[in-house]
């Protein structure tokens, strides 16, 4: 499971950690019925925001879920799972984005994929994705000629970037992309007023996604010498986070000029955690449940150096106060108690072998379950979401395994 947008269950209530898990099983199971088993492998946490997005603007009938068969990802218990229209846009977006994720490894000469018998087979695969989600784009009225496109751009932009090369404009094509997908839930929906807001929100979504992505990798890119954004165009981790902080306010924006039949999980997902992601991503996390200190009460934006919000309910991470805990990233205050930082290993995994790890993990349920395990593809440190989880909301993790 991959994405920015990375939520912990115990920030949930009941009824919004069930909704959150139907539509990631939803995207799972459209990704296995629409185009077979391997294709789970693309299922990710920000895909199903699209599906997630078209539920919410349309009133919700009875044949919007369904009751799937047990998982080993849900401790072999049945689950109602979201299905219909926005599941299966969030599946071809999802393989279209995949097989470029594929292609860019291969170009890159990434691990594995740097061998042909290995390069091979696995362009095939993405040829295949290519034509599955543009299939299912079409079947929705959904152009993934827009996604292909921006793809294909980026290439030549990253080649053209250097210092004094504004960010945004290597970040465009992603916006681009995401802008269109967003943009689509309202034409599913049926909900046109919606178009504008909603690709507003995408724009703002993918220039998040660029960014946070860049910001995670940047040590790991650093000492193998790929390429990274924020190198390559002279921008500072400042000016980064000062991007990163003014994407999520304008999501917050673009929000409330949609109109929805049920916003509550969209707000969550899309406002609350957007903010836990940057604050993740420049380590300011502050959330006690994972033990980085300040207490239980204070909500997940409680910081060492001010207040960033109320949480959900409240007045939101967009207070009056610094949004760097006092001292910026690292400076006095920006850091909680107890905040350790592993160090990147040296090598990130190729594609194919990412997918095996990514496998076992969720096989073994140690994507939840355990106190620490190495990323499938980028090989660093991670928890298991749930692994100190005090407070009924690991019922995924109730396996003996």
């Amino acid at each position: 499971m991959f994405g920015i947008v990375r939520p912990c269950t115990h920030r949930l209530t009941d009824g919004l950690k069930a909704e959150w898990m139907a539509h990631l099983c939803g995207l799972c199971l459209a990704l296995r019925s629409g185009h077979g088993q391997f294709a789970r492998v693309v299922t990710n946490y920000d895909g199903l925001i699209v599906s997630v997005l078209t539920e919410a603007q349309a009133e919700r009938t009875p044949a919007s879920r369904r009751t799937a068969g047990p998982c080993p990802l849900r401790a072999m218990r049945t689950a109602p799972v979201a299905r219909g229209e926005g599941a299966r846009l969030a599946a071809a977006v999802s393989l279209v984005l995949a097989s470029a994720k594929i292609r860019d490894h291969v170009a890159d000469r990434d691990g594995v994929l740097a061998r042909r018998p290995v390069a091979a087979p696995a362009l095939r695969v993405a040829a295949g994705w290519d034509r599955a989600g543009a299939r299912t784009g079409a079947e929705l009225g959904f152009d993934t000629a827009v996604l292909l496109d921006a793809i294909e751009r980026q290439s030549g932009i990253e080649a053209l970037a250097g210092p004094g090369t504004s960010l945004l404009t290597v970040t465009e094509p992603t916006e681009t992309a995401t802008a269109a997908a967003f943009a689509h839930t309202a034409v599913l929906a049926g909900r046109p007023e919606n178009v504008a807001p909603l690709a507003e929100a995408g724009r703002l979504f993918g220039r998040l996604a660029h960014l946070l992505d860049a910001v995670e990798d940047s040590k790991a890119d650093a000492a193998s010498g790929a390429w990274n954004p924020l190198a390559a165009t002279g921008t500072s981790q400042a000016e980064a986070r000062r991007l990163a902080d003014d994407a999520v306010h304008g999501v917050r924006l673009a929000l409330r000029d949609a109109r929805f039949a049920d916003d509550r999980l969209v707000h969550v997902l899309l406002a609350h955690e957007l903010r836990n992601s940057v604050n993740r991503a420049f380590g300011t996390t502050t959330c006690a449940h994972q033990g980085y200190g300040g207490p239980p009460q204070g909500g997940p934006y409680q910081g060492q150096g001010g207040q960033y919000g109320q949480g959900p309910g409240g007045q939101g991470p967009y207070g009056s106060n610094n949004p760097y805990g006092g001292g910026g990233p690292g400076g006095p205050g920006g850091m909680p108690p107890g905040f350790h930082q592993e160090p990147q290993k040296p090598g990130r995994r190729g594609f194919w072998a990412g997918c095996a790890a990514f496998i076992g993990l969720c096989c073994t349920c140690k994507l939840c379950c355990a106190e620490e395990y190495e990323g499938p593809w980028s090989r660093k440190k991670r928890e298991g979401c749930c692994h100190k989880c005090d407070c009924d909301c690991c019922e995924c993790c109730s396996c003996d395994c």
